[in-house]
C-alpha cells in the first residue's frame, strides 16, 4: 500500500497562522494578566480593621517590579497588619538578597514559610508524592501530625536561612507560634503554622480567647478543624490556569483552589497569591493575583 502525504493547500497555512497567532495573543494575555492585582474584602463579624494577607509571592528579579506594584497598593490600603503565607522564593538557588523589598511595607509583617522555603515538593513529580503522602496524616486537631510528609529532599537548613533573611528586612516568622497583636484597641490572636508538606507543622496549643483569632497556614490541605475565626492559607496559586469549569468545581466544593470556604468550626480563606512557580515569566489565565482585606461588616444604613 502507498500512503500520500497530504497537500498542503492555502486554507492549512491560513489555519497555522491563525494558531500562532492565538498561541501569541494567548501568552501575552496571560502575561499581562499576572502583572495586575485584585483586592478581595472578605467581612468577617468581630475582625479587627486593617489585616491584609497574600500569599506565595516567589521572588526573583523578573517579578519584582510586580511585587513593587502590590507592595504600593497594600500601603495605600494602610494596612495594620499585613500576613504572608508562605513560599517567599523561587527555584533551587533563590537569591535571598530580594527579600529586601519587605522593607517597603508600611506595616508590622507576620508570615509562615512554604514548601518551596523548605524546596519540598517544588515540581509536578514531587508535589504529586507529597498529596499522596498526605493520606497517613492525622489532621485531627488533638493529635496534628504531618511528619509523614518529611522526605530527604526537605531542606530544614535552608529554611532557616529564608527565616533570617525576613526577619532581616522587617517580617517576623511565625514557625508554630502565637502572637497576640493589639490593632487600634482590638485584640488580634495569630496561629503561625508551619509548612505542612516539609512536614514541620506542628500548631501550638491555644488557650481559649474572645479576641478575633486567625490561623495561617501555607498549604489549605494541611489545615485541622481548629476552632478559630479564621483559616488562611495560599500554595494554589487558584490554580494559576482558570476555566469555567474549574471555577464551578471550585466553587462547589469539589476542588479547593481560591476563596472561601466554610468549615464545621471556621472559615478558610485560600488567595490566589501574587506570584508563580515553575515558569521563568509570570503567567495567569483568568486567575489575577490577589490582595486580601479582612475587615468587619459594613453597617446596614
Amino acid at each position: 500500500m502507498t500512503w500520500k502525504v497530504p497537500a498542503f493547500t492555502n486554507n492549512h497555512y491560513f489555519a497555522f497562522f491563525i494558531l500562532i497567532i492565538s498561541v501569541n495573543a494567548s501568552i501575552g494575555y496571560m502575561t499581562w494578566e499576572a502583572q495586575g492585582v485584585e483586592v478581595t474584602e472578605l467581612q468577617l463579624e468581630g475582625a479587627p480593621r486593617g489585616i491584609v494577607f497574600i500569599a506565595d509571592p516567589h521572588l526573583k528579579a523578573s517579578n519584582l517590579d510586580h511585587v513593587h506594584t502590590v507592595i504600593e497598593e497594600i500601603n495605600r490600603l494602610q494596612p495594620s497588619v499585613v500576613l504572608i503565607g508562605g513560599d517567599f522564593v523561587y527555584g533551587e538557588d533563590p537569591d535571598l538578597g530580594l527579600q529586601e523589598i519587605w522593607r517597603e511595607i508600611d506595616a508590622p509583617v507576620y508570615a509562615v514559610l512554604g514548601n518551596h522555603d523548605y524546596k519540598a515538593g517544588i515540581d509536578a513529580a514531587t508535589g504529586i508524592e507529597k498529596v499522596s503522602a498526605l493520606s497517613g496524616a492525622s489532621l485531627c486537631p488533638d493529635c496534628y501530625d504531618v511528619h509523614c510528609l518529611r522526605d530527604p529532599a526537605t531542606d530544614l537548613a535552608f529554611g532557616d536561612k529564608v527565616e533570617a533573611a525576613l526577619e532581616e528586612n522587617g517580617v517576623t516568622v511565625l514557625r508554630n507560634e502565637i502572637v497576640e497583636l493589639d490593632l487600634e484597641g482590638e485584640k488580634l490572636v495569630l496561629v503561625g503554622v508551619d509548612d505542612g508538606w516539609a512536614g514541620v507543622a506542628d500548631p501550638p496549643e491555644l488557650q481559649p480567647s474572645d479576641a478575633f483569632t486567625i490561623y495561617m497556614i501555607h498549604e489549605p490541605e494541611c489545615r485541622a478543624n481548629w476552632d478559630c475565626d479564621l483559616i488562611l492559607a495560599g500554595h494554589t496559586h487558584g490554580g494559576q490556569f482558570n476555566s469555567p469549569v474549574i471555577q464551578l468545581l471550585n466553587d462547589a466544593g469539589v476542588l479547593e483552589l481560591s476563596g472561601q470556604k466554610m468549615g464545621e468550626k471556621s472559615p478558610t480563606f485560600i488567595s490566589r497569591g501574587i506570584g508563580t512557580s515553575n515558569f521563568d515569566m509570570e503567567l495567569r489565565f483568568f486567575c489575577c493575583p490577589e490582595i486580601v482585606v479582612i475587615t468587619p461588616p459594613s453597617p446596614v444604613p
